[in-house]
């Protein structure tokens, strides 16, 4: 079956965004966005009356709001295994795409393009609400606002960092070293955290203790 007209507008963004984790933002031509989508090409100025500048906009803003909700979801739970899931799925970006995936945010943030000013003031509303969701997070863990939000921008900084690494030794390595050592540190630093291993052995207490 044919994918709907009225999907258009939603699969040129998304298509936008892949190509800027692959590509960049100078490569993100809207000729390799209609061919990546497969959206028709009269779609293109009615859907984005800006062109290029307005599709890269919100093909950052649509992986902004993607990365949000991941992250929004975690925040009911263990705020370290929160963390690490977020690690886990940059992994299996980068495994998954044979290590050419990189963050579209940061693609843009770091373009030359002549519109290079306006895609890094939205890259960096995106990376603004990504430090402060996770800070939220971890402050659900009993940390301080201020300290919240320094180890939030730290965990976002080496993230990226680790997937640019990756992209370049074409290897999880780097993030994998990075989730092991900011597992560790929030282990040690979140003091209001569950604790898996005491709910883990209250099971087996309960179990042991209740009639067979």
């Amino acid at each position: 079956m044919s994918p709907r007209k009225s999907d258009s507008r939603e699969r040129m963004i998304s298509s936008a965004a892949e190509l800027l984790g692959e590509q960049g933002a100078g490569a993100t031509s809207i000729d390799r966005v209609l061919a990546h989508s497969g959206a028709p090409r009269g779609s293109v100025y009615h859907h984005f009356p800006e062109g290029r500048a307005q599709l890269i906009d919100e093909a950052v803003a649509f992986a902004g709001d993607v990365m949000a909700r991941r992250i929004a979801a975690a925040r009911a739970g263990d705020p370290v295994a929160a963390i690490d899931a977020f690690f886990t799925l940059w992994r299996e970006r980068m495994i998954g795409s044979g290590f050419r995936s990189g963050c579209p945010v940061v693609a843009a943030a770091v373009a030359a393009d002549e519109e290079g000013p306006r895609w890094a003031d939205s890259a960096a509303a995106v990376f603004g609400r990504w430090q402060e969701d996770l800070s939220a997070l971890l402050m659900t863990g009993g940390l301080p606002e201020a300290r919240g939000r320094r180890l939030a921008a730290f965990i976002l900084g080496a993230v990226e960092g680790a997937v640019v690494l990756c992209r370049a030794e074409r290897s999880t390595a780097p993030l994998d070293a990075a989730a092991a050592e900011i597992h560790d540190l929030l282990v040690h630093a979140l003091p209001d955290r569950p604790d898996p291993a005491a709910d883990a052995g209250s099971d087996t207490d309960a179990g042991e203790n209740s009639p067979s």
